[in-house]
């Protein structure tokens, strides 16, 4: 039997509605298990911490627990992989990083492109590293500081927290920029390279503010200035390294990110939550305990942060012939 003309349309119209409505239905849904997020370091540190926070505000605003596991190694690209391999359903989240924009220029043989592979969803938090010298370093300000090292070149030794580390590259960074020339001495992490600062073994250190700030308020360290764009509100009286070096900036970020072809409805209803979560002052108070500032963004904005994060750090690697074992 023929169907009449406008009843084939209303059939067909809805028959093409439906995938969007399952989609929207799925979203509406999400999520109706536990979600882990993968964060590619070991437990402890600042945004270990932050991602912590963010998964139990997650648990509580979608009434399913956000699992965090931590999944260290490689600079961060083990626990990263690992999230580009899974089911892109929105059931598994990676905690992005700094390092995640310094990967690609440092590996040479990576199994996957963070770009092109990790959908962003929304930034969490934004930290100010610190530039901090032993004592004994006879400077008391950046341009004392500026003036000592271009006089005596290679006499300062800038620890970090490894090769490629957010820290080392700041530092190199620094280094260029302000037309100086300092020793490397990169150490596991930045737990060591702050304890050889504090001992005197090195005399210069990138860091961050929430690592350093009892040692500074102690004297046992020196601030000589914060290195992202704006004054830090735990040092507001430190300046900032770009007030004597014209266009510095340099930070920790962390955000949350998914497999590519994670439905975009999932990805909206996850940055609306993130985003309502870092509103709270209750968060936000805990985050800057931390020494981070809560930091939100739309899904657009966290990739081209991610762009532009690649592309600076990548071209600060290549000029500095940064190598990673």
């Amino acid at each position: 039997m023929a169907i009449p003309r406008r009843r084939f349309l209303h059939l067909a119209a809805g028959a093409t509605a439906l995938p969007a409505l399952s989609r929207i239905s799925w979203a509406q849904a999400y999520p109706s298990r536990p979600v882990r997020l993968i964060v590619p370091i070991a437990p402890g540190g600042a945004s270990d911490i932050a991602g912590r926070l963010m998964g139990q505000e997650l648990s509580e605003r979608l009434g399913r627990p956000f699992v965090v596991e931590n999944r260290p190694g490689a600079g961060g690209t083990i626990g990263t992989e690992a999230v580009v391999r899974a089911p892109a359903d929105g059931y598994t989240l990676l905690l992005c990083r700094t390092s995640n924009a310094t990967d690609a220029a440092l590996y040479d043989k990576l199994n996957f492109n963070f770009i092109r592979d990790i959908a962003p969803i929304a930034t969490i938090t934004r930290e100010s590293m610190v530039l901090v010298v032993h004592p004994s370093v006879p400077a008391k300000t950046l341009p004392e500081f500026l003036a000592y090292a271009k006089a005596n070149p290679r006499t300062v030794n800038m620890a970090s927290a490894g090769t490629g580390t957010a820290s080392h590259v700041a530092g190199e960074l620094f280094k260029m920029m302000a037309g100086i020339d300092m020793v490397h001495l990169p150490y596991r992490g930045g737990g060591p390279a702050t304890n050889d600062l504090l001992g005197g073994q090195a005399q210069l250190l990138f860091t961050g503010t929430s690592g350093s700030i009892e040692h500074i308020r102690s004297g046992r360290l020196r601030a000589l200035a914060v290195t992202t764009a704006t004054r830090s509100d735990a040092l507001p009286d430190i300046p900032t390294v770009g007030e004597f070096v014209p266009g510095y900036e340099a930070s920790y970020w962390s955000g949350i990110g998914a497999p590519k072809n994670t439905p975009a409805e999932i990805i909206d209803k996850l940055n609306r939550e993130i985003n309502a979560a870092l509103a709270d002052p209750k968060l936000m108070r805990r985050l800057a305990e931390l020494g981070a500032l809560a930091f939100a963004s739309s899904p657009a904005e966290f990739g081209k942060l991610i762009a532009d994060e690649t592309e600076k750090w990548g071209k600060v690697i290549l000029a500095a012939n940064i190598k990673v074992e």
